[in-house]
């Protein structure tokens, strides 16, 4: 039996806490306590601890909260109104009319809530697509596991852009950490294992790491010391702020609605009543009026409604790659004006493979070199693959690591110079990670008893730190010429869209001790040649592109590549339509806001090359300030600035860092750029729905509300034509089926043809209220008490004739008012038809295309049935059973009230074809990287020569690093100004 297996943890309360095990004991004295070992635990003895200590999570705090959620249904505009007019129908002595209401209350409420939930489940249930992962070490062998089966006593390593999921204390290296979520530091803090602090804040003990810090650089390896609610983050209850559900720009507006139309019911029926004392009413049938009023402008499944819209689309989006974490992400989807992606990984596949390599002896393919123990090609190759697979943290075996690096051990494995992860690892002395602001990456590593310094990265960056160059073998120093040919290489295979990276390396004299900082390492490097990286662009890339053009969506690249490769990619992939600017991450750091704003509002599509990762939350600022909604990718932990500003924050999920993801308002799991295209799609197709079926709720207020009018306005000569509880019955039994799927229809012909909304436009807008209110609502008012009069003249009646119980007239009048009420239920049959679409022809989508609105429509007929015909509801509803031919009356009313919509519909389209269309203007060609044509004829200078000056290399240094004349360089300084100065200018 293993010795920990013998020596079980000791109870989990002293775990973390001031019992037995302190933290910041001795770590001979900590791995005692913990029963763990620099090894890790053993798989059977993580499961055990697993057990005792639950699940590495935090637990909700606040106990139960539906109740309270429960009761908000009840204090909502809406709700109160109802209870208004319930209260009313108590005073007048109409109790069972009371009573209906309230019960309406509490089923809305019901209703409401378990939507609500629902929706709230559906958000928290996407935590499932994401599970965060640790990586850990047990019994030796390092692997990854789920963050919440961390367990105290495992050996958690932490990398730069994880997630640290426990309270650990450090064994070993060293790392940036940002305690923000903690302590509200925003600067990030060193953390290292060489540093022990035994007194002071716990907080603040520089050699421990803590549950929801994020590392920001640097690696190490710790000893998870607590779990769960033990950790310093379960303490301080952090989740309960977390979890807190934000109301959505779209949920304020509705809500704002509800308010007004509250407040025009009461002011409605207020103002009637005195017209229906006046008019001879008695108190009872005025108050009766009232409340009719009151009910019929409520639409009691407006809210619900637009929440489960919203969770479906989240539901939708989740099953197309998109993780979307909150509810407002759906809607402000559908009004994205612009695209800011990445290149690599989002646009291409990500798929590096290196396909040419490049000595002093030349240029060399290797795209279809086979793998194999034995070495293939000259030994410049073998000794290029060597270094450049060395200077590495990829592990291939274990399915981690950056796809570049990814790359370049399996060009070693073919070139027949295989570089294994452990040996590599096992010969490191030193490593300076790679740097996005100097552009490098450099190892120290044993060979054969010397230390050789390995280096790779932007072959501009090479260049200056190189002074010698391998050739054939011999080291001899780096000339003009050979600079010249570097550049020329690294150009010719840039403009075929291959990422190029040089690779240099320098031996340390015997006995010498790798450089302690990355200055003294990057220096006096040999040059040993250039590797180039084909990763092809993602075959459904192009469409997305082409489908986010005709919806008017500007596409940028943001990117820390080469501008020439990443301008052959989106040429590729159709980006440029309008044409296209190459920005360098210099040129952007130099320009002020004002012509920023210029260069955004050109119309152009712009590659911004070689920019930091800051340059991202500038362009978010600039591009929002000019009234843009912006969706912007990310995937490190420099990222998450410009991922939180950004209006749509969209992180990668298999390449991304945890902080990016913990940042980003969507998470791709394909890290694909058509998802975000089709989540786009998705959000539209969210807010049309929306709009459809308020349409729908609002078209049966004008038929509702008529009746009571023509009652009050008649002095009762006309009885009413419509009772309050068929108008309950109207809301909340065949309405809100039909109103729910709607929101899950398809999308409209033409979706992502047109421009994306205003930000700032309002859900409800005017046309919309004219088409429900003044055209469906007016059409089946119209047909309802047609239908009406049609009832009462065909049974003798006569205006002022008695109809109450006793009478002759009476069944003549329960029919009137049945034929009203079916009559209003199969107006609304045709109205949810004809709102199934705000353009097209309803031919254009399928009559038959959305299953859940003919069941609906189904159910709703089902009901209208029973309380037309089964006797046992006449008396609750007011109702009796219609003959043959008063049925006929109603059944033709869905086909009128449709088709007239649709003639409608039709006219607006003829019209609309036959205004006059300005020309288009002829797209301008894209923008590439122009040859410099100096005003003295002299010969052109090279793209990537005029490039790295756009990127601020002065003459000096273009005369160092690439060995042109000093009269060259100053020309391509003065045409790299010339050509920043223009990005200011708008077109």
């Amino acid at each position: 039996m293993p010795a920990e297996a013998a020596n079980p943890l000791p109870p989990a309360q002293e775990v973390g806490e001031t019992g037995s095990t302190d933290p910041r004991e001795p770590l001979a004295l900590l791995f005692h306590d913990l029963r763990s070992s620099p090894q890790g635990l053993t798989e059977r003895e993580a499961d055990r601890r697993l057990t005792v200590y639950g699940p590495n999570a935090l637990v909700r705090r606040g106990g139960r909260r539906w109740p309270r959620e429960l009761a908000q249904q009840f204090t909502h505009p809406l709700a109160l109104l109802l209870a208004f007019a319930a209260l009313l129908a108590a005073l007048s002595g109409a109790l069972a009319l009371a009573v209906a209401i309230l019960a309406v209350i509490l089923l809305n409420a019901l209703l409401a809530f378990v939507q609500e939930r629902q929706a709230e489940q559906a958000v928290e249930a996407l935590a499932d697509f994401l599970p965060e992962q640790a990586t850990v070490v047990r019994a030796g062998v390092r692997r990854q596991v789920p963050a919440a089966t961390l367990v105290p006593g495992d050996v958690l390593v932490i990398e730069e852009g994880d997630q640290v999921s426990a309270d650990a204390r450090l064994l070993s290296g060293g790392v940036e950490v940002d305690l923000s979520a903690l302590t509200g530091e925003s600067v990030p803090v060193y953390r290292s294992a060489e540093v022990t602090d035994v007194s002071g804040p716990v907080l603040g003990a520089r050699d421990l790491l803590f549950s929801g810090s994020a590392c920001t650089g640097g690696q190490a390896v710790a000893m998870v010391i607590a779990t769960g609610m033990h950790t310093e983050l379960g303490r301080i209850a952090a989740l309960t702020e977390r979890t807190h559900r934000e109301e959505s720009p779209l949920e304020h507006q509705v809500k704002r609605v509800a308010r007004l139309i509250a407040v025009v019911a009461v002011g409605v029926g207020v103002a009637f009543l005195p017209l229906g004392l006046g008019a001879g009413l008695s108190l009872a049938a005025a108050v009766s009026f009232a409340i009719g009023l009151l009910v019929a402008n409520v639409p009691e499944g407006l809210l619900p409604t637009i929440t489960l819209s919203l969770a479906a689309g989240v539901r939708e989006l989740a099953r197309r790659g998109a993780v979307v974490k909150r509810l407002s992400a759906v809607e402000t989807l559908g009004s994205t004006t612009v695209i800011c992606t990445d290149k690599t990984g989002t646009l291409t596949e990500n798929r590096m493979r290196v396909t040419a390599v490049w000595t002093p002896g030349g240029e060399l393919p290797v795209g279809e070199l086979p793998v194999g123990d034995a070495p293939h090609g000259p030994a410049e190759l073998l000794l290029l693959a060597d270094a450049a697979a060395t200077c590495t943290t990829a592990d291939p075996v274990a399915g981690r690591g950056d796809p570049t690096e990814l790359a370049l051990l399996d060009l070693a494995a073919r070139a027949g110079a295989p570089c294994p992860p452990e040996r590599r690892d096992r010969e490191r002395r030193a490593l300076f990670r790679f740097d996005p602001h100097v552009k490098l990456m450099t190892t120290a590593d044993e060979r054969d008893g010397t230390l050789v310094l390995h280096s790779k990265g932007a072959p501009e960056e090479v260049l200056t730190h190189a002074v010698d160059l391998l050739d054939h073998g011999t080291v001899r120093a780096l000339t003009p010429a050979d600079r010249s040919e570097v550049v020329h290489a690294v150009g010719r295979l840039a403009e075929h869209g291959l990422r190029v990276l040089a690779v240099a390396r320098r031996p340390l004299a015997p006995g010498q001790q790798p450089p302690a900082h990355r200055e003294e390492a990057e220096q006096r490097l040999c040059l040993i040649g250039l590797v180039a990286m084909a990763d092809p662009p993602r075959p459904e890339v192009a469409r997305a592109i082409e489908q986010a053009h005709r919806a008017g969506i500007t596409v940028h690249v943001v990117t820390g590549d080469n501008g020439l490769t990443a301008a052959a990619v989106a040429e590729q992939v159709g980006i440029g339509h309008r044409g296209m600017r190459i920005v360098t991450g210099t040129e952007l750091d130099a320009m002020g806001d004002d012509r920023l704003d210029a260069l955004l509002g050109r119309g152009e599509e712009v590659i911004f090359a070689r920019t930091s990762p800051e340059a991202k939350l500038r362009i978010a600022d600039a591009l929002r300030a000019e009234g843009h909604t912006v969706a912007m990718t990310g995937d490190g932990v420099n990222d998450a600035p410009a991922l939180r500003r950004a209006d749509i924050g969209v992180a990668m999920g298999r390449s991304g860092t945890d902080v990016a993801r913990e940042a980003a308002t969507m998470v791709l799991t394909d890290d694909n750029f058509a998802t975000i295209v089709a989540a786009v799609e998705a959000g539209r197709r969210t807010y049309d729905n929306i709009r459809k079926f308020i349409v729908y709720i609002f078209s049966h207020a004008v038929p509702e509300v008529v009746p009571f009018l023509v009652f009050a306005l008649a002095g009762g000569t006309v009885p009413l034509p419509l009772t309050v509880m068929q108008i309950l019955a109207i809301d909340l039994g065949t309405d809100t089926l039909p109103a729910l799927a709607l929101g899950r229809e398809k999308a409209e012909p033409g979706l992502m043809d047109r421009p994306p909304r205003p930000r700032d436009e309002r859900v409800i807008r005017g046309a919309m209220l004219a088409r429900s209110w003044g055209f469906l609502g007016l059409i089946s008012a119209t047909l309802v008490m047609g239908g009406y009069f049609l009832t009462l003249t065909s049974g003798g009646w006569h205006p002022g004739d008695p109809t109450g119980a006793g009478t002759a007239l009476h069944l003549t009048y329960q029919q009137a008012t049945t034929v009203v009420w079916l009559g209003i239920v199969f107006c609304q049959v045709g109205a949810a038809f004809a709102a199934r679409t705000e353009h097209a022809s309803l031919r254009t989508i399928g009559v038959f295309s959305n299953p859940q609105l003919l069941s609906g429509i189904a159910f709703a007929l089902a009901f209208a049935a029973a309380i037309v015909y089964v006797p046992a509801l006449h008396q609750v509803f007011g109702t009796a059973a219609l003959s043959p031919a008063q049925l006929a009356v109603v059944v033709p009313f869905p086909f009128v009230v449709w088709g007239a919509d649709e003639l409608r519909r039709g006219l607006v389209r003829r019209r609309t074809a036959a205004l006059p269309m300005p020309p288009a203007p002829a797209p301008p060609a894209p923008v590439r990287p122009a040859p410099v044509r100096p005003a003295v004829e002299v010969p052109a200078h090279h793209p990537l020569t005029v490039l790295l000056a756009r990127h601020g290399w002065d003459a000096t240094r273009l005369v160092h690093a690439l060995g042109v004349s000093e009269h060259a360089a100053a020309e391509v300084v003065a045409h790299a100004r010339r050509i920043a100065a223009e990005h200011g200018h708008r077109a």
